[in-house]
């Protein structure tokens, strides 16, 4: 689980990196250090939500089936709520 915790950091860092970086490119004067850092947070923080909202919306799909694949459907609803949650409370714990 810390394995995947660093990684998802990584990740999200690196996104929110390239975002600052991009931003500042096209800035005509660039970020303060303080600056950047504050946007670099607040993409994270975009980042965040958007996947989750990517998540919720595979769960709507997966619930969204035929009653004869309600059971399964249900259950990987589950597992993709215990990930979103495993994943918030990773996230969150960086800060």
């Amino acid at each position: 689980m810390q394995n995947q915790k660093l990684i998802a950091e990584e990740n999200l860092n690196v996104i929110a990196n390239e975002a600052t970086k991009g931003i500042n490119e096209i800035l005509i004067t660039p970020l303060t250090a303080d600056q950047t850092n504050q946007v670099s947070e607040i993409i994270q923080k975009a980042v965040i939500k958007a996947m989750l909202q990517g998540q919720h919306s595979a769960v709507d799909a997966a619930l969204d089936c035929p009653e004869a694949d309600q059971d399964i459907a249900h259950k990987i609803a589950t597992a993709i709520r215990h990930k979103n949650d495993a994943l918030i409370a990773n996230l969150s714990s960086l800060r």
